[in-house]
């Protein structure tokens, strides 16, 4: 008890503190500088193009689309709040696991990404599968729609192979800065 008779607070208990956020990448736009900023900004720009490419294509198979627009929709939205967060210094203020929270988003949006381009390509694949619709049988995809979901899959540079290989490089530099 002190002087004043009021009991005196232990002091804190290390095990129960939180350790300082624990980060490797530069914060602020030197991060632009680096390997990972920049794999971060293309996964931005390529993500947002493949989200107009198969927003802009015709949706014969919207379950197996839906999944590519979702993915890349939340993926470009994810990245910008990710290289957001660095730009603007707030990961200093957010005590947590950096390279942790980098390598585990990194590893999640790219077998989502992945998926999503196996999906693109096999509905791409399916040009030629006919379908009985009203007794006239005609195939799956036309002409334009096979033209525009090839486009959309592998011929072009933002395609979703693109975009997974981008996230897949960013996978491995941030699990090297997390298990050193």
């Amino acid at each position: 008890m002190s002087a004043g008779g009021a009991a005196v607070p232990p002091p804190p208990n290390p095990a129960v503190s939180f350790p300082a956020p624990r980060i490797t990448l530069p914060i602020g736009p030197d991060i632009l500088r680096t390997y990972s900023g920049a794999f971060v900004c293309l996964e931005i720009v390529l993500g947002g193009l493949v989200w107009i490419l198969v927003a802009s294509s015709n949706v014969p198979l919207p379950l197996l689309q839906g999944w590519v627009m979702f993915v890349s929709v939340t993926a470009f939205f994810f990245s910008l709040l990710f290289l957001g967060l660095f730009l603007s210094g707030m990961v200093t203020q957010i005590d947590a696991n950096w390279n942790f929270l980098d390598f585990a988003y990194h590893f999640v949006v790219f077998v989502f990404y992945f998926g999503a381009f196996l999906l693109e390509a096999a509905a791409t694949s399916l040009h030629d599968l006919q379908c009985n619709t009203t007794m006239v049988v005609k195939p799956l995809l036309n002409d334009n729609q096979y033209n525009i979901n090839v486009a959309a899959t592998v011929s072009v540079p933002f395609s979703p192979f693109m975009t997974t290989a981008c996230y897949g490089c960013s996978l491995c530099l941030a699990l090297r800065r997390w298990r050193p």
